[in-house]
């Protein structure tokens, strides 16, 4: 609730009007443009329709491909609050241009102000997303990707049917230019009441270099392979988004049978959808991104591809039916609810994503992580283009059946990548745990630091603490864990992914008793948070053991806080030594559970003992 109060100030709210105007003015230019293409100017260019619409689109999207690179350089090297001042003057010029070519009708020069505009999108792109993180905060962040992403949908799909009005009405040409002008000056206006963010500590120096910046920041995403992937998940996205709507025009034409206002009812029903998904992407994942969604949006999408599929008619179309008709039809509520989910769990697996990047991108190189996923994003979407050819022109499949081949390669995809970057599949476990089996409440973990290291030291009742505590910590959580746990079959493969620490007993094998040591003071030397259980094993009885001395070997070679927790109410749970032993059928579900932090102790009062009592009191004061 707090995230989304502090979203409501004056930090957000004209950043955020700065792009939703400016997505709707660009599609109003767009979409009148289009039409006016294919209605009133046919006959006034120079070749056919079909080339207009696919100049016109390659012209807007050409751009993306050529300056996103260069647009993150420059993000990088300047103050992102300036640039977007000064972009949106430039809009207000090239809208100036576009109303005077509209009034006299200068077809050839506004296809060259429509490249111009894909231009300005492309340089507004990178600091779009990368001034995020430097007006919120880590736990505004995925609140402010889900509302960016709504109001870019909805500006859009307004944008689109607005530009589709004013085309109908009488003095269309001068409506439109009294439009796209006014709407310019909006968004200048309230872009001047962004803070200013600054420049980033180590930015580069800008150069105006096209090529050379591409290829450097393409490399640059590649650097981290988990930003990487990221990147190739939300550019298959856009996969599938332009692949949708490129074929609504014919698929309610041909299949649907259904005339131009079910083209737009299919529209609407994405867009609201992938809003919709955004704004709920917000509610299940609280304060902090959570990466535990993007499985479940990427299941949707093949699900509901699926039935999208089976959803549609089998029919030969004889006359084209309105919106009304589709509606009373027996699969037209049917269809418009698919595109609708489609839309949802797409919104779902995207906003994590773009948090993600601007989480984990290094500050001096945010703009240009953004830019490399325009670039791909851009890419992927020619190729979409292409593959629709391919296999509605080439392998002559029906349209339901490319939306079936689509939402099966989304499956394949989505395996890909989570086998690649395991730990999307280890935050959906967490995520699920957390959120069916068990109930989790946590309060004080305020005390944990936003940053820097610090070791959590917390009783140990089940067999599923630590993933409970890595659900409701914001930061990632490195655990010690006992090694013949770590190396249970397939469990292993989640532990590797969330770089847990394997220990045993000295007498044990002292090797790895002696690496877990070592593993553990360079990972609070890198700034990361440990999280150990010093009592050394499941409890077999509900109450807390004595602490081992060896949380004070850990404090003397890493003078870190440490940060007392107890864990509550999942003594009696499945995973729980109740009774004979754990994994019992008789073991209790859907257990409420609170897991409680005080404030951080230091290093050189820490003490085995004191942070038992510490924990003991804890447990007590609250169970």
């Amino acid at each position: 609730m707090a995230a989304r109060q502090n979203l409501a100030s004056k930090r957000f709210v004209p950043f955020f009007l700065t792009q939703a105007l400016g997505a709707f003015n660009d599609n109003v230019f767009k979409n009148a443009l289009m039409l006016l293409l294919t209605f009133t100017a046919a006959s006034a260019m120079p070749w056919s329709v079909d080339v207009s619409m696919n100049l016109a689109a390659g012209l807007f999207i050409l751009p993306f491909l050529l300056f996103s690179a260069t647009a993150g350089t420059l993000a990088d090297s300047v103050c992102k609050t300036k640039l977007i001042q000064r972009l949106k003057l430039l809009e207000i010029g090239l809208m100036l241009l576009a109303a005077a070519a509209f009034l006299f009708e200068q077809y050839l020069l506004l296809l060259a102000l429509l490249f111009l505009m894909g231009a300005q999108s492309a340089f507004f792109g990178p600091v779009k997303y990368a001034i995020l993180p430097q007006l919120l905060t880590d736990r505004q962040l995925l609140a402010g990707n889900a509302w960016v992403e709504l109001g870019t949908f909805v500006a859009i799909l307004l944008g689109t049917i607005v530009g589709g009005l004013l085309v109908g009405f009488a003095n269309a040409l001068l409506w439109i230019g009294v439009m796209v002008i006014v709407f310019a000056l909006m968004g200048y206006l309230v872009s001047l009441m962004i803070p200013a963010v600054g420049v980033v500590a180590g930015a580069p120096k800008f150069r105006f270099a096209p090529w050379q910046q591409s290829v450097e920041t393409v490399k640059i995403s590649y650097q981290n392979r988990t930003l990487y992937l990221a990147i190739m998940a939300i550019s298959w996205f856009w996969f599938l988004g332009a692949s949708y709507l490129t074929q609504f025009p014919n698929f309610a034409k041909t299949v649907l049978g259904g005339d131009n206002t079910v083209v737009t009812a299919l529209l609407v029903a994405f867009s609201v959808g992938v809003g919709l998904g955004s704004l709920l992407c917000e509610r299940l994942s609280g304060d902090k991104v959570e990466l535990g969604i993007v499985p479940i949006g990427s299941a949707g999408l093949t699900v509901f591809g699926i039935s999208l599929y089976f959803s549609t008619p089998e029919l030969a179309v004889t006359e084209l039916v309105s919106l009304g008709t589709f509606f009373s039809s027996a699969f037209g509520w049917w269809v418009l609810l698919d595109l609708t989910l489609i839309g949802v769990f797409g919104g779902l697996f995207i906003v994590p994503l773009y948090a993600m990047l601007q989480q984990r991108a290094q500050p001096e190189q945010r703009a240009r992580i953004i830019a490399a996923n325009n670039i791909f994003n851009a890419l992927f979407m020619v190729v979409s283009a292409a593959a629709g050819i391919v296999f509605l022109a080439v392998f002559k499949l029906t349209i339901p059946q490319y939306f079936l081949i689509l939402a099966l390669m989304n499956a394949v995809v989505a395996i890909y990548v989570y086998t690649r970057v395991p730990e999307f599949v280890l935050r959906f476990v967490i995520y699920l745990l957390s959120h069916t089996m068990y109930r989790v409440k946590a309060q004080g973990l305020e005390h944990i630091p936003d940053d820097g290291a610090a070791v959590l030291v917390a009783n140990h009742v089940s067999y599923v603490d630590a993933l409970l505590i890595a659900g409701a910590v914001r930061r990632p959580v490195r655990f010690v864990m006992y090694k013949g746990i770590y190396d249970l079959p397939v469990a292993n493969w989640l532990f590797r992914a969330a770089r847990t620490i394997p220990i045993c007993g000295k007498q044990q094998d002292e090797a790895i008793y002696e690496a877990a040591f070592a593993a553990i003071k360079r990972e609070l030397a890198e700034g990361n948070l440990i999280c150990i259980f010093p009592e050394g094993r499941l409890t077999k009885d509900g109450e807390i053991d004595s602490f081992r001395p060896g949380i004070e070997r850990i404090i003397s070679e890493s003078p870190v806080p440490v940060v007392p927790m107890a864990l509550q109410g999942l003594w009696g749970s499945f995973f729980s030594h109740h009774g004979k032993g754990a994994f019992k059928p008789k073991g209790r579900f859907w257990s409420k559970v609170t897991l409680t932090a005080t404030t951080a102790v230091a290093p050189t009062e820490a003490s085995a003992a004191m942070l038992e009592q510490q924990v003991r009191q804890l447990r007590g004061e609250y169970r």
